[in-house]
């Protein structure tokens, strides 16, 4: 996906009027649950639709709405089939006791690091003992700073020649985010053993 795929979602969104508005948010919500498109394409069409920090506002809104609403439909009807999976396995059912007790942690450590796709913490959290509340405050806390980034990274594809120095820091950060969030998550899968 690049420029050209932003710009374009953006003007045929912005071609609909208010209709275009409610979709690019209902687009983020979407993406969120069932990703089919990488998410800074949605985030940065909403970016040049909403202008920057409304588009960052409707990024976010959406993005942990969906993420809570994926949340709660994973755990209605996939929780008690998982669980009883799960308990056949001695490191996960660690990891779990540990989700059950530190999930406000992981949950936000996880929503900062790009190695673990958003779809599958919202799944996996759902059918593990991470609690309501410790996954919404997570979401809440960790997704502000990722969104935030991704709307910039969004933003300033369209706009390289006048952002390019900033969108190179971006892209280091990115990938330094990238880097941690490899190192702990084998840090996490190897602590289930211990």
């Amino acid at each position: 996906m690049g420029e050209w795929d932003i710009q374009h979602l953006s003007d045929t969104l912005r071609s609909l009027g208010l209709i275009g508005q409610v979709s690019g948010a209902l687009l983020i919500l979407l993406q969120t649950i069932v990703p089919f498109v990488p998410f800074v394409v949605v985030a940065g069409a909403n970016v040049l639709l909403f202008g920057f920090w409304l588009g960052f506002l409707v990024n976010y809104v959406f993005a942990c709405l969906g993420a809570i609403l994926a949340f709660y439909g994973t755990r209605s009807f996939g929780r008690e089939w998982a669980q009883a999976r799960l308990s056949k396995h001695r490191i996960a059912g660690r990891f779990n006791e540990k989700l059950g007790k530190h999930g406000l942690l992981y949950i936000t450590l996880s929503r900062v690091t790009p190695v673990l796709p958003s779809f599958g913490i919202n799944m996996a959290a759902a059918v593990m003992n991470v609690r309501s509340r410790d996954f919404i405050l997570g979401t809440l806390i960790g997704k502000s700073p990722m969104i935030l980034l991704e709307s910039l990274i969004g933003h300033d594809l369209l706009h390289f020649t006048q952002y390019k120095g900033r969108l190179l820091v971006l892209l280091a950060v990115f990938g330094l985010l990238l880097a941690a969030g490899s190192y702990l998550n084998k840090r996490w899968t190897n602590s289930g053993a211990d």
